[in-house]
């Protein structure tokens, strides 16, 4: 593909997706200066990536590959900076000291919970709740992070399951 061609894919996937892939960014990375550095390498490796886009998939998943590629390398570069232990979905252990959400009163508490909650998770689990989040289906997440859609399912279902008892030891569901 010429450069005009990779640049009007570019514009059209940061028009629609960029605010997403923001969001994304900060699903990944806490760091404000770390996650301005993931945000633009996403962007300059997508830009990258249309020289060889030739439109097998939908633009959508392979935005999104993209970015969960770009956002996993980040991170694994970046494992010996951070402290915290990763660990899967099924094995999350919510302190029972900790603040419930309800015990807030502005929602930006209980966003913030659910995003400590997610930086906890392994990248791929991370992966599959930040899109998710997005309103990507699991048939997409499936074909964006290679797990069957049926245990992007899974793990969608034990996350929920397991915010609700969270919310719910806060005296209402």
């Amino acid at each position: 593909m010429d450069e005009a061609g990779r640049d009007r894919l570019f514009t059209d996937a940061m028009a629609r997706f960029g605010p997403a892939l923001a969001r994304m960014a900060r699903g990944y990375e806490a760091d404000p200066d770390l996650r301005r550095d993931l945000e633009q390498d996403m962007q300059v490796a997508l830009w990258r990536s249309f020289a060889n886009f030739d439109g097998r998939c939908s633009l959508s998943t392979w935005v999104w590959r993209v970015a969960h590629n770009r956002a996993t390398s980040h991170m694994l570069a970046h494992r010996r900076r951070n402290a915290r232990g990763w660990t899967s979905i099924e094995d999350v252990d919510l302190a029972t000291d900790a603040p419930s959400p309800f015990d807030a009163t502005e929602s930006d508490r209980a966003m913030a919970l659910i995003l400590s909650i997610i930086d906890r998770l392994d990248p791929p689990d991370r992966q599959i709740l930040l899109l998710y989040l997005e309103g990507i289906t699991s048939a997409e997440i499936g074909e964006v992070t290679g797990v069957s859609p049926d245990s992007v399912t899974t793990k969608i279902h034990r996350f929920k399951t397991m915010l609700t008892r969270r919310f719910a030891q806060g005296g209402a569901v």
